[in-house]
């Protein structure tokens, strides 16, 4: 299978697992070895000054989020940030977005070359074979990603709004109530 380093994944219907139901995955890594993303859609109810005030430099706003980011590791934090020089990255995801290396000698000069930032609490993750099989199931819908998904301002929104991008099938899917019991 090609890598979908740089892609979403959109959970299906299908995912009834509280910590993935409606999620956007944005897929950072992925080979045989298996596979790491950050959930988009899901802000945490502690921002940054709160929960991790280290970071606070680099976060827009004392009143900015941390995001959950998945259930692995969520005392672990990852930040993701677009780079005037990505080399200035710890590793690049796509283009100019990567993660934010752990030591940093000069703050201000690091910050100046962040354009913005997103600081998760933990990821998800897949071992080898793990996210191909989901995949083989329909228990995820692939997208392209678009730098507006991976710093959403309406996380509620971005499930539909992803769906809605891919047309024609999905459009009934992105309107689908989170329980259609109760439609």
């Amino acid at each position: 299978m090609e890598s979908l380093q740089g892609q979403l994944l959109i959970a299906s219907p299908k995912i009834v697992d509280p910590n993935f139901r409606r999620v956007v995955v944005y897929m950072a890594e992925h080979s045989e070895e298996g596979a790491m993303g950050l959930v988009l859609n899901r802000p945490a109810e502690t921002t940054v000054a709160e929960a991790v005030p280290d970071l606070r430099w680099l976060a827009g706003g004392d009143e900015d989020a941390v995001w959950v980011g998945g259930p692995v590791a969520p005392s672990s934090v990852i930040v993701l940030a677009e780079f005037d020089d990505p080399s200035s990255a710890a590793m690049i995801v796509d283009g100019d977005l990567g993660f934010v290396p752990a030591e940093i000698d000069d703050r201000d000069a690091f910050a100046a070359a962040v354009r913005r930032a997103r600081i998760f609490a933990g990821h998800a993750g897949w071992g080898p074979g793990q996210l191909e099989s989901e995949l083989e199931e329909d228990s995820w819908i692939v997208e392209p990603a678009q730098r507006g998904d991976v710093f959403t301002a309406d996380a509620e929104a971005l499930w539909s709004q992803v769906l809605r991008r891919k047309g024609s099938e999905y459009l009934l899917l992105a309107t689908m109530p989170m329980d259609p019991s109760l439609n």
